[in-house]
């Protein structure tokens, strides 16, 4: 009697765990950035008096950058075991795909909050108040670096929101590419699991 034994090598599983591992520094990284805004020049007298941008208290890269993308990241790294469990990769890959909505929603979110936060510039100490010198002018301030020094406290600021806001837009666009990439490798394992699969037949008498 011949007996054949399907031995599936699960390609796309694999993927997206190295997707997995990929994406917890880049959301490690926005939970930092994220949270050196609130301290600027690493002093806390700013926050505890609430002179900061609205945008920063939109946690954009804690929440979206940061802990979706940790939620998105723990669940590829887990493919392997819901498919034991389930029986097939369809139903893992699946739950890839939901992964994968959750991280592009926190990348999003992350990344256009970043831009918003850009454009609009720091609140600061200026003419003898605390507001934003920069919002009526747009994005045009970032090519007009003599500008910068309207904000008397604190001091370097308008430097150091742009460079932390810049690193918040270059991680969320990768993560949000990344996540692009799942969602499309686990829609179409989904649907088409032929493809996904390397059929190995080992026969035995």
């Amino acid at each position: 009697m011949v007996t054949l034994f399907p031995v599936r090598t699960m390609c796309s599983l694999g993927f997206a765990k190295s997707l997995g591992f990929a994406l917890i520094p880049l959301a490690i990284c926005c939970i930092v950035a994220n949270v050196l805004l609130f301290f600027p020049n690493g002093m806390l007298d700013f926050v505890r008096e609430g002179h900061l941008s609205m945008y920063v208290w939109s946690f954009m890269g804690i929440g979206g950058g940061g802990i979706a993308i940790l939620i998105t990241a723990v669940t590829f790294l887990s493919m392997g075991k819901c498919a034991d469990s389930c029986g097939t990769d369809s139903c893992a890959m699946c739950g890839s795909v939901l992964a994968s909505l959750i991280g592009l929603a926190g990348s999003g979110y992350c990344f256009i909050i970043s831009g918003l936060a850009m454009i609009e510039g720091p609140l600061c100490w200026n003419e003898l108040k605390w507001h934003n010198p920069f919002q009526n002018v747009g994005a045009k301030y970032l090519f007009d670096r003599g500008s910068w020094s309207q904000c008397d406290q604190p001091a370097h600021i308008v430097e150091w929101n742009v460079t932390l806001l810049s690193i918040l837009l270059g991680l969320s666009l990768i993560e949000f590419l990344i996540c692009f990439v799942q969602f499309i490798s686990g829609l179409v394992s989904a649907v088409c699991r032929p493809c996904c699969y390397k059929q190995q037949y080992i026969l035995s008498a």
